[in-house]
């Protein structure tokens, strides 16, 4: 009796066996595309830090085309941007040091509002451009790129971007320190610009 019922129970273990066998020979196929393609994928989007660069590269000559000949100068020199604040109107050279108040732009930080006057530091403005577009990689936008789009929103539409902006007392993310030793830094720029002969034009 034993013996019948252990045999009928390999019977039907080969049988359900093979009931079931071409269904799991399909998934196990499924698998190993999906695995597949999910590698050809990760190959095709490995981080390329030559792309970072060459896209940086083109951002900065993008910006050098968009602002004058000083401001690319003093981010050349200095890293960031100064732009004069009052309310969208940029003050002619003359009139730059009754502005009451300017703005510096750091690439990928907030924007920090200052009076020129006195150094006083006054808010810091976040805003933020992500590159929604980049299939691969970070979403942040190439430094430059970033600047860029600050000095293009704050100088077409001041107002504008500083009521949506989040605004945030000084030192909340970027270093007063840091930006006081770039204001000193900003200052002696500005007095070896302004002791250059009319017309001298530095190296790129």
């Amino acid at each position: 009796m034993s013996l019948a019922l252990g045999t009928a129970a390999i019977i039907l273990v080969v049988l359900l066996w093979e009931l079931t066998r071409p269904k799991v020979k399909d998934a196990s196929a499924r698998l190993r595309l999906a695995w597949i393609n999910r590698w050809r994928a990760a190959g095709q989007s490995r981080y390329d830090p030559g792309r970072e660069l060459r896209a940086e590269q083109r951002a900065r000559a993008l910006l050098r085309s968009c602002i004058d000949d000083d401001d690319w100068a003093m981010y050349r020199d200095l890293g960031f941007l100064r732009v004069w604040g009052r309310l969208g109107e940029r003050p002619d050279r003359a009139a730059r040091d009754g502005a009451p108040y300017a703005y510096l732009i750091y690439p990928h930080k907030p924007i920090v509002a200052y009076v020129p006057a006195t150094g006083e530091l006054l808010n810091e403005y976040c805003v933020a451009f992500p590159d929604d577009s980049r299939p691969y990689g970070s979403s942040r936008l190439p430094d430059s790129d970033d600047v860029l789009a600050k000095w293009m929103a704050l100088t077409g539409d001041e107002r504008r971007l500083i009521s949506t902006a989040n605004m945030h007392l000084p030192g909340r993310q970027v270093d007063p320190d840091m930006v006081r030793r770039d204001l000193a830094r900003l200052l002696a720029w500005d007095r070896e610009q302004a002791s250059r002969p009319a017309g001298s034009v530095r190296a790129a």
